[in-house]
């Protein structure tokens, strides 16, 4: 290979400042997205016995991956907040099956997964963009649902007035790495 294709091409740095994000369930959580991460990804490790040392790692063949965050700004009525906290009630359904059949009837309820019945997940896509603001690659999640929603503690002791986020933690089946069509980004080898 030459030295040329060994080059960097971009010099441009990635910025923390640069993405979007869109959840179908959920439009105006991801509308006030303030903060969003790429989760980890982790292989699993196997131990290969050894008599003269100690055990030698090898790789192992599955793989894990951290949970999805999101933080979003929260508006005065509480619709975006509503809109996770009832996804959630209508998945564990505390009160009554109602909230599940209330949850399939959601208007943003919009895809049905092969062998499942029932809607209890969404895809949602994290944008990330370049120093130019255009989308220069993208994070698919599929199959996300939400577990954990932070609390809002009023303080009327503040002096400065402080508006609300919230953060929301996602498990979800997998994600990929993905060009501006959805394909997957191309393996690179040296």
């Amino acid at each position: 290979m030459s030295r040329l294709k060994k080059q960097i091409s971009n010099r441009n740095f990635l910025s923390s400042l640069k993405f979007k994000f869109t959840l179908n369930r959920a439009p105006k959580v991801a509308f006030f997205a303030n903060k969003a991460n790429i989760p980890e990804i982790t292989l699993g490790v196997a131990e290969q016995s050894n008599y003269l040392t100690q055990p030698i790692p090898i790789p192992g063949d599955t793989m894990s991956f951290g949970d999805f965050e999101l933080e979003f700004l929260i508006d005065e009525d509480l619709s975006n907040y509503m809109e996770i906290q009832n996804w959630i009630r209508g998945l564990g359904f505390p009160e009554t099956l109602a909230q599940i059949y209330d949850l399939q009837s959601d208007e943003n309820s919009y895809q049905r997964y092969e062998g499942n019945d029932i809607d209890l997940y969404s895809d949602g896509t994290l944008f990330i963009l370049n120093s130019n603001d255009v989308v220069n690659f993208q994070i698919n999640f599929r199959r996300m649902f939400p577990y954990q929603l932070s609390t809002l503690n009023f303080d009327a002791t503040n002096t400065d007035e402080e508006y609300f986020t919230a953060v929301v933690s996602f498990k979800y089946l997998m994600y990929n790495i993905c060009d501006t069509h959805g394909n997957h980004l191309p393996k690179k080898y040296s």
